[in-house]
């Protein structure tokens, strides 16, 4: 039986899109809502794709509406794949860690990112890691990322028949706001300096324990199990 959760963020911790995401968002600005405008000036990094979206919007002064969000948003994952295919790539030591969580017994695993559920499934899918996760927690969820874990820990549970102390449940993740919805929870944090926070950043935010990357799978299983 597991006793040990582990949620995983995807963009700078699993995958590094090469600006990916960026690009799609931009795209879809322009070609679907016939905005000539960018992203500079959003703090997006650790984000959810509903906030990054209801920000876009207000920069570029564009009724926040279901219909304008939908084709927004369907514009951008639509975009995704072909932009993944330009610059994206899996993380040092990343796949090896998921395989190995998957034949443990004792590890259960699931995500807890700001994408949307079916943009999480575009881009694992694109490197064949979906299927590593059963459930998960995503912007569907909340536009507020400190939202996402009790959503997280209720799916662990219903998927696994089993309640997680808060000790043995792991946030990894690349920003603050991995860190700070890990604690909002009283679950353990693993910070990875593979987005865009210096180790020294993420450390002044206080997590149970910075890595430069996952790429010591010995010392990633010491660590947490």
């Amino acid at each position: 039986m597991a006793s040990t959760l582990l949620l995983w963020d995807i963009d700078g911790t699993i995958l590094h899109s090469g600006g990916a995401g960026i690009r799609a968002i931009e795209g879809s600005l322009r070609e679907d809502m016939g905005i000539d405008g960018d992203t500079a000036g959003i703090a997006w990094a650790g984000r959810t794709d509903r906030w990054i979206t209801e920000q876009v919007f207000a920069k570029h002064r564009i009724p926040l509406t279901p219909e304008n969000a939908t084709r927004f948003i369907d514009g951008y994952l639509a975009r995704v794949p072909a932009e993944l295919s330009r610059s994206a790539h899996v993380l040092p030591g990343v796949e090896a860690l998921l395989q190995t969580a998957r034949s443990r017994p004792d590890v259960a695993q699931g995500l807890l990112t700001g994408n949307l559920q079916r943009g999480a499934r575009v881009k694992l899918g694109h490197f064949g890691l979906w299927d590593y996760f059963a459930f998960g927690a995503f912007a569907d969820d909340s536009m507020d990322r400190n939202e996402l874990g009790p959503h997280a820990l209720r799916r662990a549970t219903d998927h696994t028949g089993v309640t997680f102390a808060p000790e043995h449940v792991w946030i990894i993740g690349d920003t603050p706001h991995d860190i700070a919805c890990g604690k909002i929870i009283g679950a353990r944090t693993l910070a990875v300096a593979t987005g865009h926070h210096s180790r020294e950043e993420l450390g002044a935010h206080h997590p149970t324990a910075v890595v430069d990357d996952l790429a010591d799978e010995g010392a990633f299983w010491e660590r947490l199990v």
